[in-house]
This record gives C-alpha cells, structure tokens and sequence, in this order.
C-alpha cells in the first residue's frame, strides 16, 4: 500500500492500521461520530455515515468534501427494520462491510424518581436497542465473510454509579454486557467487539452542559489527568480497535477517562 504520512507525528499510518481502503459504517454523526468519520478518511478508509438529522450530514459532507470517500444516510434507528436496512444499504455503497462504529446515545441528568416509563424507554432504545441492532445486522454479515470489527460507544458510566444518570448508565453498561455475549459468540469467525468508553469529552453536544456555573471545574477534579477529553483522544482508540492491529482483542471495555475510574 502507497501511504502518506501522519501530519501529527510523521509517521506512516495507514499501513500501520491496515485501514487503507477499508469499508467503514459510522452511526451517528454527533461531536465523536462526526471526529471519527474524519479519523477514517484521513487513514484512507470509505466511509458511509447514517444520522438522524440531515441537517447534521450535510454539514458535514461539506466540510470533508466531494471525493467520494463520505456518502451519508438519513434514517431513523428507533424505527424497527431500521438498521438492517442502514447496514444493507452501506454494503451495497461500500462492495461490502469491514468496520462498523455505533455513535449513537443521549442523556438525561434527572434524579431517578423523576422519570417517566416512557422517558425511560426512550434513553433505552436510542442509546442500547439501535446499538443492538446495528451490530446483530453488521455481525450477520461480517460472521458470513470472516472477519470484521465492531466498536460501540459506551461510557464510564456504565461503571460508575453517578446521580442522575440512572437510564443512561443502565444502557451504557447494558451495551457494555451485550457485547461482550456477542465478542464470546462470533470470535470464532474473525469478527471483533469492542467498547469505547469515555469519560467527559468536549463537543458540541456537552458544551451547553459544561457551560454551567461550576460543571467544568467540578469534573475536571474527578479526573487525575487534570482535564477532560477531546475528540481526538477517543478517535485514535476507535481506529487502533477497528486495525487489523487489534484482531486478538475482543469483548474489552476500553475506558478513555484520564484515570477517572481509577479514583
């Protein structure tokens, strides 16, 4: 493989990675998401990405740019059917599926005594039912080929019991056990399953959040690092798990959290 070079560091990646040319699905286009579609292409991957908000997508299809490494999908993953369909349609677009990363999940910071049924189901399905969706219909696929690489996006609060994320951490360490059963079942045909699990990252998404009087700095004292993530920082991880340099590593949960679920 022809490579170019890291502009970080100067070293060659793509043949480090094995990503040159790999058929990559992204879902969800949110502040990591969005990060991680750039991270593929740089390393010279195609990449297909699905999103809810078309607004989103197209933003972002102008930011990369028309050479036809992005092609995006608009689509609801709470709809039943929906994923298989997303999935589908990627390998028709890509000749195929190599690497899938689930991005997809919201919060909601309420005590869990004000939660409705039906606020509760929503956080569920969003966050681990699309999750389970999107990766049975890319682990059909990837245990008929061989191979393959799944990384979900999950959190530290799937381990840590933090006040007034009770639906959010039920589905983060919900994903967390799903796809250790699935990593155990379909390790035997060469298809990986990983969890990304971040601590505070600075997007888009969490600026309104650590906008607030006190937020910042109360989180940043959580974290021995002394600050909190960025992007870039839960991308790289996302890359080396969907290499070929990861193939002996399956069912781990890998924490991105400068050392918080250490304290």
């Amino acid at each position: 493989m022809q490579v170019s070079s890291d502009a970080r560091t100067g070293a060659s990646t793509h043949d480090w990675l094995g990503l040159d040319g790999a058929r990559v699905l992204v879902v969800g286009a949110g502040g990591i998401g969005a990060s991680a579609v750039q991270g593929f292409i740089d390393v010279g991957a195609a990449v297909v990405l699905a999103d809810l908000d078309q607004s989103r997508l197209d933003s972002l299809q102008q930011q990369i740019g028309g050479d036809g490494a992005l092609s995006t999908i608009q689509t609801d993953l709470t709809v039943r059917g929906a994923a298989g369909d997303v999935v589908g349609e990627a390998i028709g677009r890509l000749g195929g599926l190599d690497v899938v990363l689930h991005c997809v999940g919201i919060n909601d910071r309420r005590p869990v005594l004000d939660f409705s049924d039906e606020e509760w189901d929503r956080v569920i399905d969003i966050n681990l039912t699309t999750a389970f969706a999107i990766a049975k219909a890319a682990g059909r696929h990837m245990v008929a080929q061989g191979s393959g690489r799944i990384v979900l996006l999950s959190s530290v609060s799937g381990l840590l019991a933090h006040k007034n994320h009770a639906p959010y951490a039920a589905s983060k360490g919900g994903m967390n056990q799903m796809a250790r059963v699935m990593a155990a079942e379909w390790a035997s045909s060469g298809v990986t399953v990983n969890m990304l699990a971040p601590g505070y990252i600075e997007t888009p998404l969490t600026e309104a959040y650590l906008a607030k009087p006190g937020v910042r700095d109360d989180l940043e004292r959580l974290v021995p690092a002394g600050r909190l993530g960025v992007p870039s920082d839960v991308v790289d991880a996302a890359l080396f798990l969907a290499s070929t340099r990861a193939s002996f590593i399956t069912g781990h949960v890998l924490y991105i959290d400068g050392g918080r679920t250490l304290v």
